[in-house]
């Protein structure tokens, strides 16, 4: 199977902090990979040197097999979920249809085809019913799902998620996460999923990156989520507890897992 994603021997440096170093990752079509780790770790960051918005100190991102550029409408990104001042006051619906034409230069007025875009993206996210609503005035869940709207409407092959299920409830959760698991499935899309607890999307993932201390380590969660693998990364000792089908992970510098600060 062809991967669409190739990461070799990545490197990146934010001021005088490695926060990754000699990372290799190939990435599958319909892959689910939950991207874990400490505040400062780099998960965010990974996420922005994927869609070329920040430039490696040593090694190499290629996606379908070229070097990473901004701009590539085959790559959807989710946000964290925030309520940005500049959105509340738009239209569901326009909100969306930058999906297809924020990252080109220009003034994009809505056509036939670009309306039927928006509203089957809609409808795939379980969202039409929001389309003339101003995004401000949802609710979190909402939020975040006409986020994955404007994320798979241009029907990308690599979709990356930047902590979606932030700032909300249980249910909240899993439908978002489950929205997000269905539309890759139904195009065959990867997933890199950040997030700081991997237990609403344990039973979707396929492999987990766990990156602490300018290392990482990756493999299924059943490879990743033990103590003596997370020991050696994070240098000290650390207990994996499994609880009713949950993990909990217990030691010094793990409980940061809050919203990324690079």
């Amino acid at each position: 199977m062809t991967n669409i994603l190739s990461i070799q021997n990545a490197k990146l440096v934010i001021g005088e902090k490695t926060l990754w170093n000699h990372l290799n990752l190939d990435v599958a079509p319909g892959e689910f990979i939950a991207i874990i780790g400490a505040n400062g770790s780099g998960k965010t960051s990974l996420l922005k040197a994927i869609l070329g918005q920040l430039k490696l100190n040593s090694g190499t991102i290629r996606f379908q097999y070229d070097l990473v550029q901004q701009g590539s409408d085959k790559i959807g990104y989710i946000p964290q979920n925030r309520n940005l001042e500049e959105s509340s006051s738009i239209l569901v619906k326009d909100l969306v249809r930058f999906g297809l034409s924020g990252h080109k230069l220009g003034i994009f007025l809505p056509t036939l085809s670009s309306n039927k875009k928006v509203k089957e993206a809609l409808r795939c996210a379980d969202a039409l019913h929001l389309a003339n609503k101003n995004f401000g005035d949802l609710s979190g869940g909402e939020q975040q799902r006409v986020r994955v709207a404007q994320a798979i409407i241009a029907e990308p092959v690599l979709l990356l998620c930047d902590e979606p299920l932030s700032a909300l409830d249980l249910q909240q959760q899993q439908i978002v996460s489950e929205l997000i698991k269905r539309e890759a499935k139904d195009h065959n899309a990867a997933v890199l999923f950040v997030t700081h607890d991997v237990n609403p999307v344990l039973d979707k993932v396929d492999r987990v990156l766990y990156l602490a201390n300018g290392s990482f380590s990756i493999g299924t969660p059943d490879e990743v989520f033990k103590s003596d693998v997370l020991s050696e990364l994070y240098g000290t000792k650390v207990e994996v507890i499994r609880n009713s089908g949950r993990i909990v992970v217990v030691g010094a510098g793990v409980h940061d897992h809050h919203e990324e600060e690079r």
